[in-house]
């Protein structure tokens, strides 16, 4: 396996997502050719422990992702991780985990 580099300029969508701790921001950023390889989460107006632990799951599914972890597979473990107040959204989402998942196959889904 080989690491992509990450480029100077990335660009993609930011999905909000509802989750039990609030609203859930995920950019999915992309190489150009549909292929998701950086994942920016943030959780609006959580407590700090909240934020590094999604700072940290973007972290380490963008590394999966640029040495070319198919996003698929990434989705397939994070979905469906249940949160104990998961508030279930109009997404239906059940974790912050859960929201990474629905937002990369959505990014995929789009055809980016």
């Amino acid at each position: 396996l080989e690491k992509v580099s990450r480029p100077g300029i990335l660009s993609g969508p930011t999905y909000q997502i509802t989750t039990g701790c609030g609203h859930l921001y995920i950019t999915v950023n992309g190489n150009g050719d549909g292929r998701p390889i950086e994942v920016i989460s943030r959780l609006g107006k959580s407590g700090e422990c909240s934020k590094c632990q999604n700072e940290a799951l973007g972290r380490i599914v963008s590394l999966g992702l640029r040495w070319g972890v198919p996003s698929e597979e990434i989705s397939k473990e994070l979905a469906n991780i249940w949160c104990p107040s998961p508030g279930l959204s109009a997404d239906k989402c059940k974790s912050c985990p859960d929201g990474m998942a629905i937002a990369l196959r959505r990014f995929v889904g789009d055809g980016h």
